[in-house]
């Protein structure tokens, strides 16, 4: 195949291996993308590449792994190829999952509205369907269920695999909540993989169209695929294998999700003809970091062996510091930024000022975040948490939208099952499973059909008065909310509504814990302040004062609900240090980096507490937790310190620390690693004053000159 022109935009840029990627089109091939090596670039060129060569947008499928990163890929497709990437689709495999049960579930007996039920929504209904109330319980069945069903288990087959009473139990747990999935048709995250397979493996037609209609499928982030997308994925390219997996064995680190490196090593095994294609330049990070980087996973099996290099020069050393305990180490962190931010005022003009969002500190664990939290307060530097749930993810917040959705859409089935679930109002699943059946045979949303004339020839008469009830007072609940106009009616509408459907007393009820209750409580008070204030009106602001702002009604403030959850995306705009675990750190860099808390029992993590675990586990986890320590090196593009503790705490007792054994593999020069960046910041105060004093002293002499010319 001849090479793109040099003048060609989809040529411009990229380096030998990457040209190799982009123009390899007609088979299944391997791009082995090394962290920071530029894969993004690669597959948005081939995207443009396969049109090129003729191949129809809509003909081209690219999977990613989080709606962040297919978003991302959507601008840069649309950059490089304009017009034409509307048309490919581009999206994560949860999404093309939707798509390919909207328009062929029904072979499986799913109507195209199908519902999706969140963690919170599964949770819920296995505490029915296993009749508890304890939420850490059906927490855990949630984890055995989810696990096999990634596994392609449905509850028979679980069950008769299960190794124990208590697995056999929860396996009958699965079998009740799939029937209530089907009454309720709905599905949960693990069934828009599943479900997926299951039509393209029983259903050769809905086979025979998806081969043919998808060209070429790319797939990023392949090394975090999990057995069932894998099967997905060869049903979906069938024996033509017209495919480019991009991925990095190096940095696969969610095995305890269900990502397994056995997808990487079955490729060749099942596409004889596989190109693989290295990326090894790196575009990130200075040689002093990627040297490190390369030493600790050195040690790792290979599966495709690589050297990742780079062209930005030697950089400043990794530097290595030990810490007395987690506060200590808090305030070294705090002395490192401000050294690094003091450092640059002084360097030369362009190159000289370092913003907060230059800085990350990663850490292996969500509880060491807070010494840093009470640390950059006191120090008054800005941060977010990263990874932290949003606002707008909490189950009471999303109840409340529920309900607010179908005050202006009445026929979104998902939010009236939701709505009319919480708080409880003794109806239950087979009821509405009944009410589904009805709804669906006659054409009709569940709203709608509350009211048919024929509704009582399949339910009984209590059981239609209850619907009924609930139907009448969503009425009610709309013609109030379009009257109710500014933020004090605002108020007083939502604090009528929430006494009427005793939320208050479902959330306490709801929960073992008391301080959760009214925390969740807390979170509610706060949504219905942030309503009111959105209707207008006379408002106080947070100087105190009282400002006049255009008045809406509720209902006009509702038709925007859908908006909500975008509000928390426009964090990643805030000029503030990031604190973030090393697994939410994927795929993002910062020009300066610290790894907290590298100890051993940290990182890697208590390796050596596992009672029970077979040497060869063992050595698969340290493997994994390796990778950990790889991604998180590199995240960093000009300067990395890595930081360990003498004592850390351990529950309630402090425990003699001993740094990671990966430090050691770094292998890093023993002259140049240590720092105490206190002393730095203190020596650059010192020029900073001296340089200062020089000026002035130099002002003082001109002005001297020039009075007494």
């Amino acid at each position: 195949m001849s090479s793109p022109s040099p003048a060609s935009p989809i040529a411009h840029g990229l380096n030998l291996a990457q040209q190799e990627a982009v123009n390899y089109l007609h088979g299944p091939c391997l791009v082995l993308a090394g962290a920071g090596s530029g894969k993004t670039r690669v597959i948005t060129h081939k995207i443009g590449r396969l049109i090129q060569m003729g191949m129809k947008p809509e003909q081209i499928a690219a999977i990613t792994f989080t709606n962040k990163a297919a978003a991302e890929m959507r601008e840069r497709a649309k950059s490089l190829i304009g017009k034409s990437a509307k048309g490919v689709l581009i999206c994560t495999f949860h999404a093309l999952g939707v798509r390919m049960l909207r328009q062929d579930g029904a072979a499986l007996g799913l109507k195209p509205q199908f519902s999706i039920l969140d963690s919170d929504d599964v949770t819920s209904i296995l505490k029915d369907a296993g009749g508890s109330t304890d939420v850490a319980t059906a927490r855990q069945w949630q984890w055995t269920i989810s696990a096999w069903k990634n596994q392609g288990l449905n509850a028979a087959q679980a069950e008769a695999q299960a190794s124990g009473d208590e697995e056999r139990l929860i396996a009958r747990v699965m079998g009740h909540y799939e029937e209530r999935l089907a009454a309720y048709q709905s599905v949960d995250f693990d069934d828009l993989i599943g479900l997926p397979l299951k039509l393209l493996k029983e259903h050769e037609d809905v086979r025979s169209k998806w081969q043919a209609s998808l060209g070429h499928v790319l797939v990023d982030e392949y090394q975090d695929t999990n057995a069932t997308q894998y099967e997905v994925l060869k049903l979906l390219v069938g024996e033509r294998g017209r495919f480019t997996a991009v991925g990095d064995d190096d940095q696969s680190i969610y095995g305890w999700r269900g990502a397994t490196l056995d997808n990487l090593k079955k490729l060749p095994q099942d596409f004889p003809t596989l190109k693989v294609v290295k990326l090894e330049q790196n575009y990130r990070s200075t040689s002093a970091i990627l040297r490190a980087a390369n030493n600790v996973i050195g040690p790792n099996p290979k599966l495709f062996p690589k050297t990742l290099f780079s062209e930005l020069g030697e950089g400043e050393p990794v530097r290595v510091v030990d810490c007395d305990s987690e506060e200590h180490e808090a305030e070294r962190v705090v002395a490192r930024i401000q050294s690094l931010r003091a450092e640059g005022s002084l360097l030369p003009e362009g190159r000289q000022y370092r913003e907060w969002k230059d800085f990350c500190v990663l850490y292996r664990a969500n509880h060491m975040a807070k010494p840093f939290e009470k640390a950059f307060r006191k120090a008054n530097i800005p941060y977010k948490v990263s990874g932290g749930q949003s606002f707008f993810d909490r189950a009471e917040i999303k109840d409340l939208c529920s309900w607010m959705v179908l005050l202006v859409n009445n026929d979104n089935n998902q939010a009236f099952i939701r709505s009319i679930k919480t708080p409880k109002r003794g109806i239950g699943h087979t009821t509405l499973g009944a009410l589904n059946t009805f709804a669906d045979t006659y054409k009709l949303s569940l709203f709608e059909s509350l009211f048919s004339n024929s509704l009582g020839s399949v339910l009984p008469a209590k059981a239609v008065g209850s619907l009924q009830e609930f139907g009448r007072y969503l009425n009610d609940l709309e013609y109030r909310a379009k009257r109710c106009v500014g933020a004090e009616d605002a108020r007083i509408f939502l604090t009528d509504w929430l006494k009427e459907i005793d939320y208050e007393k479902h959330l306490y009820d709801g929960e073992d814990s008391e301080k959760v209750a009214s925390a969740r409580w807390s979170n509610v008070m706060d949504f219905c302040d942030w309503m009111s204030q959105r209707c207008g009106g006379q408002i106080d602001d947070t100087s105190g004062a009282t400002i006049e702002k255009p008045t809406k009604t509720m209902l006009e403030v509702v038709q925007t609900i859908a908006l909500l959850s975008t509000i928390s995306e426009r964090e990643g705009d805030q000029n503030v240090v990031t604190l973030s675990t090393l697994h939410a750190s994927k795929g993002l860099e910062w020009p300066h980096v610290v790894l907290a808390g590298v100890n051993e029992g940290l990182l890697p993590f208590k390796l050596d507490d596992d009672d029970g675990q077979n040497t060869d586990s063992i050595a698969l986890r340290l493997q994994e937790e390796r990778r950990l320590m790889y991604v998180g090196i590199t995240r960093a593009q000009r300067t990395l310190a890595v930081d360990w503790l003498r004592k850390r705490k351990k529950g309630r007792d402090l425990i003699a620390g001993v740094p990671s054994r990966f430090i050691a593999e770094m292998a890093l020069d023993k002259a140049t690693i240590k720092e105490d960046p206190r002393e730095k910041l203190k020596a650059l105060r010192a020029e900073f004053a001296k340089k200062s004093a020089d000026g002035l002293a130099a002002a003082a002499a001109a002005k001297a000159a020039y009075e007494g010319r």
